[in-house]
C-alpha cells in the first residue's frame, strides 16, 4: 500500500464528509499517512479514538480541541499530539484547514470503512 508521489493542490478533489467538513488524502504508505482537513465554522469532529499516533498542525483557522481531559484553543501555526486509544473532539471555531498525519495509515479512510465523526455544532 503506498500512494503517488505528488499530489498538487490544484489537481485534487475535496471529500466531502459532511457536516461541513470535507478532506483531501494527501500521501501514504503502511506506515504513515497525511491528510488535509477543512473545516467550516462550527463543524465538530466528534469525540471518538482510534489507535493510531496523531499530530495535527493548524494550516489555518481556530479550533477548541479536547484530548482527554485537556481542553486547549488552538490557532494557525499551532498543533497538538493525539496518542492512540485517547478520546478526543474538535470544534471549528473560526473556518480553517487542518493537516492530520497518521501512524500507522489510516487503512478505513482508504477502503471507505471509517464511521463518520464529523458534525455541525450549529446543528445540535
Amino acid at each position: 500500500m503506498e500512494s503517488k508521489v505528488f499530489y498538487l493542490a490544484d489537481e485534487m478533489k475535496w471529500e466531502e464528509l459532511g457536516g461541513g467538513v470535507s478532506r483531501q488524502i494527501m500521501g501514504f504508505n503502511t506506515q504513515i499517512m497525511m491528510v488535509k482537513v477543512k473545516f467550516n465554522k462550527g463543524s465538530i469532529g466528534s469525540l471518538h479514538r482510534h489507535l493510531h499516533s496523531q499530530t495535527t498542525y493548524v494550516a489555518s483557522g481556530t479550533f477548541e480541541f479536547t484530548v482527554g481531559h485537556d481542553v486547549q484553543i488552538i490557532n494557525q501555526g499551532d498543533s497538538v499530539y493525539i496518542r492512540p486509544d485517547i478520546l478526543h473532539t474538535a470544534l471549528c471555531l473560526q473556518e480553517g484547514i487542518l493537516i492530520d498525519v497518521f501512524s500507522p495509515a489510516r487503512e478505513d479512510f482508504l477502503d471507505g470503512t471509517v464511521v463518520s465523526y464529523f458534525g455541525n455544532d450549529n446543528a445540535r
